[in-house]
């Protein structure tokens, strides 16, 4: 049975979509069966791994609204151990479209399950809103990563995010806890990155990821090649990076990555 882990941030442009692409690459490169589901109508993590939206075939929206077999809305990548459902914006209309569904908040959860015994992990690439699609992702998932820009204004929106956590645990999924809190974006010449990452480390203690993403150009190219950065440049720190957040995520999980 697979682990179901969320990458969730309301907050827009905190590395969110980027870790789940590099940290779903890294953990295929360590030859864990990975299965990334791209629940972001913007459809960042499906062009990040090469798909145009021309060459999406079935898709998330799919999936969820017209109950389209979870086996066909698989797509392969260039990692033989990564596959991908993507989505495009269709997706925007399930948000509405799933207010009439009985259980709306756990469709993803239901149409998933028949897939869970093939995969060691699967992430959950959340929208940045606290909307029913991150809703159900989070009701699908085992365990939340939180990707959090070293910035003042993305503490102001954790707060926000675990008490949305803490809401879902008690009412929808009990299993539901925070696998770590993953510090991105940050720049060891800014003062305000190393306050704010006292500050996190400080008081969510062990749930703070060890690696921290830096700020990185190659990073920010690869998905304008559609391309995983250990796939476009793996020398560089932001590759190095998510290898080492999969490694660490790996150990928690045990040696056989559970």
């Amino acid at each position: 049975m697979s682990r179901v882990i969320a990458i969730a941030n309301q907050k827009g442009g905190v590395g969110k979509t980027t870790t789940a692409v590099n940290l779903a690459a890294s953990l295929a490169v360590a030859e864990r069966r990975t299965l990334l589901v791209d629940c972001d109508p913007q459809g960042n993590a499906s062009s990040g791994l090469g798909l145009s939206r021309e060459g999406i075939g079935k898709h998330l929206y799919e999936l969820l609204i017209n109950e389209t077999q979870a086996s066909e809305t698989i797509h392969r990548t260039d990692l033989a151990y990564l596959q991908l459902i993507p989505a495009r914006t269709e997706l925007i209309g399930a948000e509405i479209e799933l207010q009439a569904v009985s259980g709306r908040e756990k469709v993803l959860l239901e149409r998933l399950r028949p897939l869970l015994a093939q995969y060691d992990y699967v992430l959950l690439d959340c929208p940045p809103s606290l909307g029913l699609l991150t809703v159900n992702a989070l009701t699908a998932a085992d365990a939340v990563i939180i990707p959090l820009q070293c910035e003042y204004y993305a503490m102001e929106g954790l707060s926000q995010l675990v008490q949305t956590i803490q809401l879902v645990k008690r009412t929808l999924n009990p299993r539901l806890g925070i696998e770590g809190i993953v510090l991105t974006m940050f720049d060891t010449r800014n003062n305000l990155c190393h306050q704010v990452s006292q500050e996190v480390r400080g008081h969510f203690r062990d749930r703070v990821f060890s690696t921290v993403v830096p700020r990185n150009v190659r990073l920010s190219e690869s998905p304008s090649h559609g391309k995983p950065v250990l796939l476009y440049d793996i020398s560089s720190t932001g590759a190095r990076s998510y290898l080492e957040l999969a490694k660490e995520l790996m150990r928690r999980e045990g040696p056989a990555g559970r």
